[in-house]
Order: structure tokens, then sequence, then C-alpha cells
């Protein structure tokens, strides 16, 4: 062999030096590639001898050069040798370099300034400028739990829950600038702050507002002490009222309705309610309704367990909550308040036009002994009392409220890593600030958990993560009022987000006080909850994910996790106002202390299990190349509704009437939707053109289940399925409930007329519209619409 290797060298120098195709590794930007080189001279000699010991040559031309006898033989044994010796050089080349890509591959986590990312869905995309190495999901994963931290959540929650953070005040005021400065620290593209100058209603020290008992003569006598007077329901009406005390639960429409069938009227009253179930502003509402002249809150000590693991309420402590039947500034409904001397003064219909006042177990109690009348139902019976409550009537009360409104600037925090290939589009995630009081849960856990979100996002754009879509953290004021600083945000800049907002997560209410875990959220994100729920472990069950723990006790899964928006969250004016899906991850709010005290020391890891779910969620959201959302889901939202209308398909026959319309509406979206999921198969995975085209169709699909016939001034929550107004399904419902009802059970003007023909009509052909809307868009250009209504 080396006595041929010898020949082969002397045959190489003796011969011409022609033009030679050189296979080189490559430094630089296509590190890691062979690349082929035209070489002239004795570089590419040297070259050769290097990487090739021998040039493959075909026959040439008898004549072409000058014969050489002496060395045809071994020229001749050289060329019947190299292809098998190149063959091989090739193999042992090839094997090496995938061995070699390999142990690379698996060694590098967080690779260059721009990596490649690929789902666990296989939506795969290569960067333009992509030249160190390629980072898969499960990398991916891998490098957000490694920057994720636990201590720093809870040092943050400690140190957020001991500040004073109640709107307009000098302590939020200070913390507003102590994370501004935490977000300028971290490596986010853009930090800013904006203001609102909103209209908030406080206590008045020098007016607080009383409780006395009125004899049958009508003078005021005894005071009864309001032990908390800093608790208080902000936009309730001013002014004094008097009447008979009545005991209605939770003040549910139901309750009123069966109160008044047992023959005790509400008309002109004073009810005393309990905390929970529906929010202090449906309370208030239903109240006004039927009649009622105020509302008095309690909590009732059988709705708070008494588990010593569990949290507990002080029977001297009050219960804050707000009674606008709303969002944002009442004052300034519909428009943003960046300066509330550009428009006329106006309320927002949602505001009561009755006192209401929190009060406490202790007080409850003194009141509940003095009710006379019938015996409350079994359901409604309470711990408070060592005999059954009664309904009532009861003594005369006399509430005075004396709130004042005060002009007030809230403040809005924002951070923003800007998308590589789509950075007009924007993954928001959010968290309420501001707290009435301790406020642990609502206000100090979200906020650590968006901290450490935006620290370790920061953290992977240091070590080259750039995310397709913009990610935008927000911190709101104003929460405890009826998320005010969200929805005056989305009022500001309604013409923008609309188009651009790709899904809202909140994180207020972000740790639970048992082992349950609930998400409410719009349909849309229901599949890319269940998906990330399997990729976070339990931090309360070894060994299990979340979902796996949910699954455990009711197989299915979504039942037992998945709850409407309520409209006391700040993700419900994203879904219901602007039509952008959005999801909270809903717990309990209590004191830091009472709250560890409750997870026995596990607040942390709870916590940190609630970053992991939200930052997957960012992660699917922000980076996958086409938008995780299931667009086909509200088919199936539909279809369970029409079997609640199906129910009175019988009545309205006999009426001369039908619903076919609304049922034709479901049939083209039902169509529309899988054509459009047929497209998205069969198309070409990396046309870029194509994937902004199918993205944006499937992140308005939320925005088209805003109605377009009713005004946003008049009905701002337009979505038929999740707002408020004659044009909802929701309301379309209550009305053919009237076909079988008696009228008089239910108040207002519906309640004299009962069913009528036009109004029906009217919130049918509202309903059948934005339904087929949603489908023609759906569907894509105008000539791609194909239905059959």
């Amino acid at each position: 062999m080396e006595r041929l290797w010898g020949l082969f060298q002397r045959a190489q120098q003796l011969s011409p030096r022609s033009s030679q195709t050189v296979y080189q590794r490559v430094e630089g930007p296509r590190k890691g590639h062979l690349e082929e080189e035209e070489e002239d001279g004795e570089e590419g000699a040297e070259t050769l001898a290097h990487f090739c010991p021998m040039e493959l040559r075909g026959p040439e031309p008898l004549g072409s050069r000058p014969r050489q006898p002496n060395l045809i033989p071994w020229a001749a044994a050289g060329r019947r040798a190299a292809p098998y010796l190149v063959l091989t050089a090739l193999l042992i080349f090839t094997g090496a370099f995938l061995l070699g890509y390999v142990a690379f591959r698996g060694s590098c986590q967080a690779c260059g300034d721009s990596v490649l990312v690929v789902s666990e869905d296989v939506n795969y995309e290569p960067d333009l400028d992509f030249h160190q190495g390629r980072l898969y999901w499960s990398d991916l994963q891998a490098m957000f739990l490694q920057f994720l931290g636990e201590g720093r959540l809870e040092d943050t929650i400690r140190q957020t829950s001991l500040r004073e953070r109640v709107a307009g005040s000098a302590g939020m005021a200070a913390l507003t600038q102590d994370i501004r400065a935490a977000l300028s620290r971290q490596k986010l593209d853009h930090v800013w702050t904006d203001t609102h100058y909103v209209g908030l209603q406080f206590p008045d020290p020098a007016h607080p507002n009383t409780l006395h008992w009125v004899d049958e003569a009508g003078k005021v006598g005894e005071q009864l002490p309001l032990e908390d007077p800093d608790v208080y329901c902000p936009y309730s009406a001013i002014g004094n009222v008097t009447g008979e005390l009545v005991y209605a639960h939770y003040g549910r429409p139901e309750d009123l309705q069966d109160l008044r069938a047992r023959g005790v009227d509400p008309v002109g009253r004073l009810l005393l309610v309990r905390v929970g179930v529906i929010s202090f502003a449906q309370k208030v509402t239903n109240a006004q309704d039927f009649g009622a002249q105020g509302v008095l809150i309690y909590p009732e000590p059988a709705d708070f367990s008494q588990d010593p693991p569990k949290p507990s309420l002080s029977s001297q402590q009050a219960v804050y909550g707000h009674v606008h039947l709303g969002t944002g500034d009442p004052y300034t409904p519909g428009f943003p308040s960046f300066n509330q001397t550009q428009f006329p003064p106006v309320a927002s219909s949602g505001l009561p036009s009755i006192p209401a006042q929190p009060i406490s177990a202790d007080i409850a109690s003194r009141l509940l002994r003095k009710l006379k009348g019938p015996v409350a139902p079994q359901e409604w019976q309470g711990s408070l009392l060592g005999s059954p409550y009664h309904l009532g009537p009861g003594p005369r009360l006399r509430l005075v409220v004396n709130n004042h409104r005060t002009s007030t600037p809230i403040n809005n925090i924002f951070g923003c890593i800007e998308g590589r290939s789509e950075p007009d589009h924007y993954v928001v995630i959010g968290a309420q600030r501001d707290a009435w009081g301790p406020g642990a849960a609502k206000s100090a856990v979200g906020t650590a958990i968006l901290l450490e979100l935006v620290r370790t996002f920061s953290s992977m754009v240091s070590n080259g993560f750039r995310p397709r879509r913009s990610l935008l953290f927000i911190s709101w004021d104003g929460g405890d009022f009826g998320s005010v600083g969200s929805t005056e945000w989305l009022e500001g800049y309604l013409s923008v987000l609309h188009l651009k907002a790709v899904v809202y997560v909140s994180l207020d209410n972000a740790v639970l006080g048992d082992d349950k875990f609930h998400a409410k959220t719009s349909p849309l994100l229901t599949s890319l909850i269940e998906s990330v729920l399997k990729q976070v472990d339990s931090p309360n069950h070894s060994g299990q994910t979340l979902y796996e723990q949910v699954v455990f006790t009711n197989p299915s899964w979504d039942a037992e996790v998945i709850r409407p928006l309520p409209m006391d969250s700040s993700a419900y004016s994203f879904t219901a106002f602007v039509g952008v899906p959005a999801v909270e991850f809903s717990f309990m709010e209590d004191t830091y202390e009472n709250l560890h005290k409750v997870l026995q020391g596990r607040l942390p890891a709870v916590a940190q299990a609630v970053a992991q779910l939200a930052g997957q969620l960012l992660i699917r959201l922000s980076h996958d190349r086409l938008l995780p959302l299931d667009f086909g889901r509200y088919g199936d939202v539909v279809l369970r509704h029409i079997g609640n209308l199906n129910e009175f398909s019988g009545d309205l026959k006999a009426r001369g009437l039908t619903l076919q319309w609304v049922y034709s509406a479901r049939g083209d979206y039902i169509r529309a939707a899988e054509k459009l999921r047929q497209e998205i198969y069969s198309s070409e995975e990396r046309d870029e053109r194509l994937t902004r085209m199918y993205n944006v169709r499937i992140m308005r699909v939320e925005f088209y289940f805003l109605s377009q016939y009713v005004s946003p001034a008049d009905s701002p929550f337009r979505h038929i399925f999740m707002g408020r107004g004659d044009h909802t399904l929701g309301a379309l419902l209550d009305h053919l409930r009237l076909l079988r009802s008696n009228s008089s059970g239910t108040p207002g003007a519906t309640s004299s007329t009962g069913f009528q023909e036009s109004r029906f009509r009217r919130q049918l052909a509202l309903l059948t519209w934005t339904l087929q809307g949603a489908a023609n868009a759906l569907s894509g250009d105008v000539w791609n619409i194909d239905n059959n209504f």
C-alpha cells in the first residue's frame, strides 16, 4: 500500500496543474457545512493533497497532450483504484460528520444569537441568519425552566404584600417607580408608562358611612358599629335610605324570585345578602331591579371553611368589593380617561342607583336575630345562629353612604420584547398591581410571577431566544375598582389592539388555596391549555402533571378546569369588549401569612407551577409558526347553546316562528372552520405569506363574535356569547323562557308584557347575522365565501 501511495504522489507531481474541485470545511456563517471551491496553482495542489489525495479524471481525447509512456501503467492503476478509495473516504467523513453533529446538537441548548424553534406540533421555522445550531421545543422548554427561579417569587410576594398599594396613594407611586426600574434593568426592547386620570370613589373620613335602627315611629335609634370603616363598596349610590330588612341569600335573580314566591316582597326594603357566587355589582343590580332600597353584604361563616389548614375570616371583618356593573372608569364609559375634560360628564349605565355597604358577620348575626316571617329554605341556612334563619321582614334600618368621588391618576407599566417575524402581533400578559388591603393572592402573587417571567424571558433573550411575535408584559393599576387600568388602556388603543393583540393572559388571583386548578378562558384557548397542563408538574402530587392531577378526579378535564370569564376579571374586557381571546388562572385571595399557612409552606412551589404554566403558554403563543388557537371550538359552543334553544322550538312554531336562521349560520361556521383547517393542512408549510394570512384569520376569530350591529357606546360588551345586552345569546334565552313563565315573577318592562315577538325577531337577527358574519370572515376573501344561507 505504501508503494502504491508513493506512485500516486509521483504521478500527481508529474501531472498538469488543472482546475480541481475541493470540498473544505467552512468557518463563519456556514460553519459545519461543506463548500465547493475552484482553485488553481500551487495552493490548490496543497489543499488537494491535504483533503483528497487523488484526482478523478475522465478519458482525454487523443492528441490532447504529449504522451508520457513511462507513467502510463502507474496512472492506469491509479485510475482503477481511485473510485474505491474516494468512496471509502467519503463514507468515513460522512459518519464522522453525523456523529459530530449529534454530539453538538445534544450539548447545545442555547447557541448563538438566533435560534431555531420547532414546537411540539411540528411548527418548524428556520431563521434567516441561522449559523450556530438548532433549538427545538424541548430545548426551549429546558431553557425556560433553567432560568425560572423559585426563590425570587417568594421574596417578591412577601415584599409586595407588605407595601401600601391602594390606587392613587403615595405608596402606589413608590411601587410604580420600583417596578418600572426593575423592568428597565432587563433585556427588553421597550419600557414605558401611561397615565390615566380616572374617577375613583373613596370613604369620607369626615363623614363615615353609618347603619342605625329605626323604631316604628320612624325615629332613628341606636347605631350599629361598622367595625371596619375603611371597607366599603366603591361606586355605591350616595345618600340615605330607610326600610325593613329582608334576607335574600346570595342576591341572585332566582333568590329574589323565590323570596317573592314565598310572600316576601323585596320592593322598598333593605336586602341582607351573602358574599359569594356572583359579584357585588350583580347583587346590587339585581336588588335594584327588584325594587329594593339598599343592600347590606356580609361574609357568611358557613361559606368559609373552618378546617385548620383553610383560611378563616374574623367575625368582625367585612369584605371589600366594588358595585359598578362594568369595567373601567364609570364616568367616561367607552372613552379613555387620558384627559377627563375632553368629554361631557356622563355616567355608566352600570352604576347603581341604590346604596350598598359591606358589614361583618357579627353585625349580620344581630340583624338576623331580629328577622321574622317564613323560615328560609334549607340551602339558605347558615351557621351564625342557633335557630334557623328567617326571611323577614324585620325591623327598619337606616343606611347612610357618604363615599366621595376623586379624580385620581393611575399608572400602567409596560415592557416589550419585539418579535422577530411578526413584531406587529402582540401576546399580552398582565397582573394587577394595586390592592385595597393586603391582597396577597390577587395582586402580590400575580405581580411577583409577572416580574419573574420578565426576568426569565429576558435571560432567554440574552442567550439567543427571539420570539416570532412580540411579548408585552403589563402591570395594571386600578384593578380593585373594576379593572380600571386595563379597560382604560383598551379604550385608548381599541383601533390598534383588535388588529394586533393575539391573546391576553391574566395573572390575577394566581394561586389556589387548595389542590384545584381553574382556568377562566375563551374557548379558543381550551386545547392549548390542555396541552400545556400536560407539560407542567403538579406542585401537590409528586410524579403527576397538572393534567394528570385533574383527570384523576374527573376524566372530563375541561368540565373540571374550564370556567367562563367573569366581568370582574381584567381578562373579561379583552374578550367581551375588544374581541381578543383571554385566560385567567383564577385562584384564592388572602393575606400573605394566611395564604402561606393555607398552603402549608407550599406557596412558592404553587406560584412556581403557575409561572411554568403561564410561561410555556407564552412560548407556544409567541413562537409557534401557526397560532395554536382552536378556531373550530366555537362550532361546539354554538351547538351546545342550540340545544338550549331547541327546548323552545315547539313554542315558537306554535307562534309561526323558527330558529332555522341560527341553525344555518352555525352550519356555515362549521364548514368555514373545516375548510380553513383543510387549507392549512394542504398548504406549503414554509410559505411565509400564506402562514401570515392564516394567522391573521385565526387571531381575529374572537373579534368576529363582537356584534357589528350594536353601538359600542351603548353596549360596550358586544360579544354574543360572553357580552352583556339584548344582542347576546344569553339575553335571547332569557326572553324565550318568558314563553313558559308567569310574567309576574320577572322584574322590569318585560314582566308586564311577557314574551314580545318583535323583540325576539330583533334578537334573533342580531345573533344570526353576527354568527353568519363570523362564518364569512373565517372563509377568507369574499370570493372564497360559499355558504348556503
